[in-house]
């Protein structure tokens, strides 16, 4: 049997994007705060008090991933957690002031780091990068976490 051709294959193409990302990411936005982190970051910028298993949904990550990362961001006193008043089993989380300090440094430079990672594309190119990698995201989520019949 022949060689296939990698450069047809998504989940090839997909792993080389994300090496090169995780390239730029620690040497331009941060060796400490990981790009799964940063998202935690930004999802309780824009919605303050979400429980974990919301902010893993929102950031797309698995309930041992974001368990993980919540851990790890409250040590690094870069989010508390309050328990919920209406439900006393639920942690609700919050950024601390300096959770907030970070969010506003790394928004800044994975700005930089994103021009620099679609550089090769014009502006119409990488709209329409991103948006098809929405798609097949979104798509790839739904075989991940199936509909009910």
């Amino acid at each position: 049997m022949a060689a296939v051709d990698l450069t047809t294959h998504p989940g090839h193409l997909a792993r080389r994007l994300q090496q090169a990302h995780h390239l730029l990411w620690t040497t331009m936005v941060s060796e400490e705060i990981t790009s799964p982190q940063f998202g935690v970051l930004n999802a309780l910028t824009a919605e303050p008090g979400l429980d974990q298993r919301t902010v893993g949904e929102r950031v797309g990550l698995d309930r041992s991933t974001i368990a993980e990362v919540i851990s790890r961001l409250t040590r690094r006193g870069l989010l508390e957690k309050e328990r919920d008043p209406d439900d006393g089993r639920r942690f609700l989380l919050r950024l601390t002031d300096d959770g907030v300090r970070t969010h506003r440094r790394l928004t800044t430079r994975t700005a930089r780091m994103n021009q620099i990672f679609l550089a090769p594309l014009t502006p119409e190119e990488q709209a329409l990068f991103l948006s098809l990698l929405r798609r097949v995201s979104d798509a790839a989520e739904e075989l991940r976490t199936p509909a009910g019949p």
